[in-house]
């Protein structure tokens, strides 16, 4: 089984520290970490998933083409940028890092929050929250720090991120975190350790749901939304 993750920001860096994260979560899965050729190095306002969008499909358009393409696609980026695109455009299933870790908390929890970053982003995790019917069972916070602080890792946002999700447990009544935005697997563990509860990183939990699909051997529907557009250009072909 091969999955391909896809950062829609064009930092290696960032991509490396995802990868990390997605190996770990399925150690038995080939798991192989792609980002755009050109766009932008990271994903915080609506211009920039745009561009992330067309990113996306670049890679889902190489993939889809390549010798050995994967048997699944995880998109790594908080508010699912260009899911419902990717999912028209994939030969075989699409996962979304936020939905995957939703779904993951509503398996552990009643109530839980979403710790995002930067706070203008709080609107692209609101709409994921909406557009599931989840919204009576989740809070949406932030740390307001540019994804760009993530490049050598996440480690020195412990203090920020367990403070906002004391916050959530203590005046929202969290039953478990979500950390809101891809890069951030290294703070898991010690933010369980602090909180005691479950701390979810989401793309982990995507990667552990789209093995899961493959397994099933199920794929993404065509009978409506996700159907297949006869003659629609590749992104491959419109960067050109």
């Amino acid at each position: 089984m091969k999955i391909l993750v896809i950062n829609p920001n064009t930092s290696e860096a960032i991509t490396a520290t995802i990868m990390a994260a997605a190996r770990s979560a399925a150690p038995h899965v080939e798991v192989v970490g792609a980002h755009p050729s050109r766009g932008v190095t990271s994903v915080e306002s609506h211009i920039e998933e745009a561009w992330g969008t067309i990113g996306i499909l670049e890679q889902i358009d190489l993939a889809e083409t390549s010798a050995t393409p994967p048997d699944a696609y995880v998109i790594a980026c908080f508010g699912d940028t260009g899911l419902a695109a990717a999912r028209e455009a994939a030969s075989t299933p699409v996962v979304g890092m936020t939905e995957a870790a939703i779904f993951t908390a509503v398996t552990l929890a009643h109530r839980f929050a979403i710790i995002t970053m930067p706070s203008r982003t709080i609107a692209q995790s609101d709409r994921v929250v909406e557009a599931l019917g989840i919204a009576h069972r989740c809070i949406v916070r932030a740390v307001d720090v540019a994804v760009a602080e993530l490049e050598e890792g996440s480690g020195h946002l412990e203090e920020a991120f367990a403070a906002e999700a004391r916050s959530a447990i203590d005046e929202d009544g969290a039953e478990a975190i979500i950390l809101g935005c891809a890069g951030l697997a290294d703070l898991v563990e010690p933010l369980s350790a602090r909180l005691g509860v479950p701390v979810i990183d989401g793309v982990a939990a995507a990667v552990a749901f789209a093995a899961g699909v493959v397994a099933q051997k199920l794929t993404t529907s065509r009978n409506g939304a996700y159907g297949t557009v006869d003659g629609a250009p590749s992104a491959v072909e419109l960067l050109r």
